[in-house]
Order: C-alpha cells, then sequence, then structure tokens
C-alpha cells in the first residue's frame, strides 16, 4: 500500500515579510490559501503533480507585502505565477499556462468536441459571475436563472463518466 505525503505548507506572509528572491530560477505560485481563485490554480499545480516544481508563496491579503504590488505583480490580486523570468496572472490563464508548460497528466481534453465545450465552459466563467454578483441586488432567482440553466445544460451534454466532460477530469468539472 503506498502512502501518500502531506505536503507541508509554507507560513502565509505578512507585510513585514522579506521578499523571497525574484527571478533566481524558482517557480513560485503566489496565492492566498482562503481565496478560490488561487486555489484552482493551487489545485491544478497538485493535480499534476508539481509540488516540487512550483513552491507556494502564500500571502495575507489584508497585510500583504508592499514588494508584491511593487516588484512581483503590479496588478496586486492573487495567484500570479514567477516561471521563466516573468510574472503571469489572473488564474485561468495561470491553469492553462500550468497545463501546457508542466508535465503531469493534462486537463484538456483530446476529444475536439470536449474541447470546445470546455473553451466555451471556461469563456462563460466571467458573465456567470457577472449575472450572478448581478443578481444579488435584485430577484436573485429570476435574474440568475439564465445563468444557471445555462450550467444545468452543459452539465448534461455528456454522461460517459463521472466528470463533466466524462470520462476524463479536466479544467472544468462537476
Amino acid at each position: 500500500m503506498a502512502t501518500e505525503t502531506v505536503e507541508s505548507l509554507p507560513p502565509t506572509l505578512e507585510a513585514n515579510a522579506e521578499q523571497p528572491p525574484l527571478f533566481d530560477g524558482t517557480t513560485r505560485l503566489y496565492t492566498s490559501y482562503p481565496c478560490p481563485f488561487a486555489q484552482r490554480v493551487w489545485i491544478t499545480r497538485n493535480y499534476k503533480g508539481l509540488q516540487d516544481e512550483i513552491k507556494l508563496v502564500p500571502l495575507n491579503l489584508q497585510n500583504r507585502p508592499a514588494w508584491y504590488k511593487e516588484k512581483v505583480y503590479p496588478v496586486n490580486k492573487v495567484p500570479s505565477l514567477e516561471h521563466n523570468g516573468k510574472i503571469i496572472g489572473e488564474s485561468l490563464d495561470l491553469i492553462k499556462y500550468v497545463d501546457s508548460n508542466f508535465e503531469g497528466p493534462s486537463l484538456v481534453p483530446n476529444d475536439p468536441d470536449k474541447k470546445r465545450t470546455l473553451e466555451e465552459l471556461l469563456s462563460y466563467t466571467d458573465k456567470f459571475m457577472e449575472m450572478l454578483f448581478a443578481s444579488f441586488k435584485g430577484d436573485p432567482e429570476k435574474e440568475a436563472g439564465a445563468a444557471f440553466n445555462y450550467l444545468e445544460d452543459a452539465l448534461k451534454k455528456y454522461d460517459d463518466g463521472p466528470f463533466l466532460l466524462g470520462r476524463d477530469f479536466s479544467l472544468v468539472s462537476r
């Protein structure tokens, strides 16, 4: 029986924390443990088995170090990834980047139809969130209904496995 090693998570960096060396060849994922956008990139990293290749740099977003905005990522949001002498941001872009630039199981299906559906769902994510948050200002059931109907239809499209696109785990899953 194989034993799984549990990753020792680094402590969250506060405003007074020293900046890690920048562009020293280490790939770093600047993250915040409770942030759902950062979590999806963290999950991608772990799913692909990249715990040794991509180091976590967790930040306290309520008391983040000034050096993060000044020297790492001027947008001052997480997640961001330091890799090959550049900084990349935005969680969906990072997931795609990690998937295509690192070893490990792919998160994009080989089937062209499923790949197209995946891209459609990813592009729908921002619209869905806008519709959902806007619905909180009015009648949530009425105003968010169309957004949820779209997702429900997408969930019904493939029934050949336990995941949204069938048998394989992907960038979009149930």
